[in-house]
């Protein structure tokens, strides 16, 4: 769970907050499409398949934390939205 700002006159705007991570959130879901259209193809691995196993591994938890981001953010999103 995230912890969230606190809207309130001496913070940030909210407006700002709001708009600030929206951004990151679209942010975060063109790179998790941008991602998702890479190439990883065993024949890119010519060496062998451990090469290929442990690079498809690696891509599945960069995929992981990329998804674990979008959801952090936008947890963050609502909870801005909330106290709007």
């Amino acid at each position: 769970m995230a912890t969230f700002p606190t809207l309130h006159l001496n913070g940030t705007g909210k407006t700002n907050l709001r708009d600030e991570y929206a951004a990151a959130y679209d942010a975060i879901d063109k790179a998790i499409q941008a991602f998702a259209s890479t190439t990883c193809n065993g024949r890119d691995f010519p060496n062998g398949w451990d090469d290929y196993y442990k690079a498809r591994d690696e891509r599945t938890e960069a995929f992981t934390k990329l998804r674990e981001a979008h959801a952090y953010v936008g947890e963050l999103l609502m909870g801005i939205c909330d106290q709007m």
